[in-house]
């Protein structure tokens, strides 16, 4: 018997798909009972969303500006379903320019930059959110900050693709050449045993020793944009680097450098993290929908997270996910553990 309330049957929700977002993603909703007059009416965290599909067993509604686990309800202008959960990104800041995942520190505190177009000089290279979601400037003086990075010691290390030159930086923002010659330097990683790795989108992935000796560790079609870096379980590298192509590839890295495909079928895939499972996170598009796709060991896909212009995440204490745009910062109560934190 259909569920009925005073006598009007309610909507069912069967599905939501994904089950988180930022604002301005798209969430696909299945189930029954939708239709109505004049049409299906979504509420996400007490907000109505605007409709972009709607009919009696399918909606897709975007997410609009609203923080934190909302309550998702369809309503069929009689009746109104039981509520779903779902995580919404609550913004941290809406004034940076990232082009790479942020960072994370061991006390929770985030990196992230304001990166500019080629060439550009911005007074604020990085900026530091606090625990408390307080923003702050903490690197004023490098052109064209790009990838970010800590090692075991906990010091930030930032790459410009402006000069090629990979910077370290101390506790009070200070900032010095950790090495240069890096070609576009663009993603930034360290392995378990200190090694730094470096992207240079023209083709090469450059590996430093701890005694900051320089080799040529593999090389890789040319990205139009950067090269992304992220270190998985047995200290895989994994790199993402958008080409021209809508069915773009993880490449998969060896510690002898051998490289081989671990998945494909991304549109545009950007910054990386993992999670305590070994699930891969891929900030790309997948079947045209931009978002979050997870990608397991056993290499199968799905969007776990929807929204528009991510460019990377990273995963913080509290299973928090830290997801960040072309322009803003968002925390989502994603309720994941990252692999590692520094």
């Amino acid at each position: 018997m259909p569920f009925t309330k005073n006598g009007a049957q309610r909507p069912i929700i069967e599905n939501l798909s994904p089950a988180a977002a930022i604002p301005g993603g798209d969430i696909h909703i299945h189930g029954k009972g939708f239709a109505g007059a004049p049409r299906a009416q979504v509420s996400i965290g007490g907000m109505d969303a605007q409709l972009v599909v709607s009919s009696d067993r399918f909606v897709v509604a975007r997410v609009p500006e609203t923080e934190g686990a909302g309550r998702l309800t369809v309503s069929n202008g009689t009746a109104a379903s039981e509520p779903e959960e779902i995580a919404v990104g609550a913004l941290l800041s809406g004034s940076l320019h990232p082009v790479a995942s942020p960072a994370v520190d061991r006390e929770g505190n985030i990196y992230t930059t304001f990166s500019g177009s080629r060439g550009q000089k911005t007074a604020v290279a990085v900026y530091k959110i606090d625990t408390e979601g307080v923003l702050s400037p903490f690197v004023t003086e490098l052109m064209n900050a790009t990838g970010l990075a800590f090692n075991r010691g906990g010091v930030l290390h930032v790459s410009s693709r402006f000069d090629g030159v990979v910077y370290q930086v101390s506790a009070g923002g200070e900032v010095s050449v950790y090495v240069e010659g890096m070609g576009v330097a663009t993603g930034i990683a360290f392995d378990s045993k200190e090694n730094l790795y470096v992207g240079d989108r023209s083709g090469t992935i450059f590996k430093i020793s701890p005694e900051r000796q320089i080799y040529v560790f593999a090389t890789l079609e040319a990205s139009i944009s950067a090269y992304h870096l992220c270190f998985g379980p047995e200290d895989m590298l994994f790199v993402t680097g958008p080409t021209t192509s809508s069915y773009d590839a993880v490449q998969r890295i060896t510690p002898a450098g051998e490289v081989d495909v671990f998945y494909r079928g991304l549109g545009r895939p950007q910054g990386m993290d993992f999670d305590q499972q070994g699930n891969l996170y891929v900030a790309g598009s997948l079947g045209g929908r931009r978002g979050i796709v997870r990608i397991t060991p056993e290499r199968e896909a799905s969007l776990v997270l929807s929204g528009p212009n991510i460019v990377g995440l990273v995963f913080a204490p509290g299973a928090k996910m830290i997801v960040v745009t072309t322009s803003s910062a968002f925390r989502v109560a994603a309720g994941i553990e990252g692999l590692k934190h520094v």
